[in-house]
């Protein structure tokens, strides 16, 4: 969930859900890109024994070993891009979560991998929510979510994956959260 809710008449709340169009993304994806071509650009060089990087002088590389290696770890960095780019063209986790007591219906839906089940989405009757949970689990891996707690035991997960939320910024959409659902708010 990020800052971006909606509340209309006080019978609506929207959360937009950030997926994978994050800024670290973006910069990993450019990072990658950048020293993958570097590599692949570098092993060719010393194949073709014409320089094609810009900066110093790839032909001295003995083509094999050096050579194969850096053709071999370019090409990685270059597929390891392209699905880092590709994963953030299709906003992979991106979605909303929808409350609506007009219609008494919750609605999450996320955006997928592309396939037959690109779409994910999640619909229950308001009256079906037993609780907000709120986990929290620091340490080396640091967890903290919202979920959403349903009548047959399931808990959907309502904030986005990856950088944990502040414990201010849970607690309060937890709170907002549960005071309009009127159901308990658990784990704090």
């Amino acid at each position: 969930m990020t800052a971006s809710i909606t509340q209309q008449e006080n019978s609506t709340i929207c959360q937009s859900v950030l997926g994978s169009r994050r800024f670290s993304n973006y910069w990993w994806a450019t990072i990658v890109s950048i020293g993958g071509t570097g590599f692949l650009l570098a092993g060719l060089s010393s194949y073709l024994q014409v320089d094609l990087l810009p900066v110093g002088n790839a032909t001295q590389l003995v083509f094999i070993p050096q050579g194969v290696a850096m053709m071999f770890y370019g090409i990685v960095g270059v597929l390891l891009a392209l699905y880092l780019w590709m994963v953030i063209l299709w906003d992979v986790g991106g979605g909303y979560n929808k409350f609506d007591k007009k219609t008494g219906m919750v609605n999450i839906f996320r955006w997928g991998f592309p396939g037959k089940n690109r779409t994910i989405e999640f619909n229950c009757p308001l009256k079906d929510i037993l609780s907000i949970r709120v986990e929290i689990k620091d340490g080396l891996n640091p967890r903290r979510s919202l979920h959403l707690r349903v009548k047959n035991r399931r808990e959907i997960t309502l904030t986005r994956v990856g950088q944990p939320l502040s414990l201010s910024e849970l607690e309060n959409q937890g709170a907002e959260l549960a005071r309009f659902l009127e159901v308990p708010l658990e784990g704090l």
